[in-house]
């Protein structure tokens, strides 16, 4: 599992540490490349601005997303992600404390994988982290990259 990295897109530092801390308690030590905001988080999957000198053909498996960013929200992010020919398969996992249900309806009408709410309990935080990981880093099959290079 420890191959695959996961890019997590959170704002908010106890958030980003309880899903380090749960992802770790759980055995998934995959790499987890961590944005701050929207625009970080677009930086890294196109490899521009201070991630211009990444590798744009090694995508992460699955990506965290936020809704509540800032500079570029988490539905313009994934927006700009779908309709991008070398990202628009990527695993996306809305993982967001909004309860709006027009947040969830936009997510899926953009193409979100999933919608999760984040527990406030840390136990169960820490049990759907553990799914998250099981399903999205084992069991799933992921499509094909597409090469940045055919783009």
């Amino acid at each position: 599992m420890n191959n695959k990295t996961i890019l997590l897109v959170e704002d908010n530092p106890d958030d980003e540490a309880l899903t380090l801390r749960a992802l770790k308690k759980n055995n998934i030590l995959n790499e987890v490349m961590v944005a701050h905001d929207g625009v970080e988080a677009l930086d890294y999957l196109f490899a521009t601005g201070s991630h211009a000198d990444r590798d744009r053909d090694v995508m992460p498996e699955v990506i965290l997303l936020d809704l509540k960013l800032p500079k570029v929200d988490g539905l313009e992010v994934l927006r700009r992600v779908r309709t991008d020919e070398r990202t628009r398969l990527l695993p996306i996992v809305i993982l967001t404390s909004s309860k709006e249900e027009r947040d969830m309806i936009e997510s899926y009408s953009l193409g979100a994988n999933s919608y999760i709410r984040k527990p406030v309990d840390f136990v169960q935080f820490g049990e759907a982290v553990q799914q998250l990981g099981l399903y999205w880093l084992v069991l799933n099959v992921a499509p094909p990259r597409v090469r940045a290079a055919q783009t």
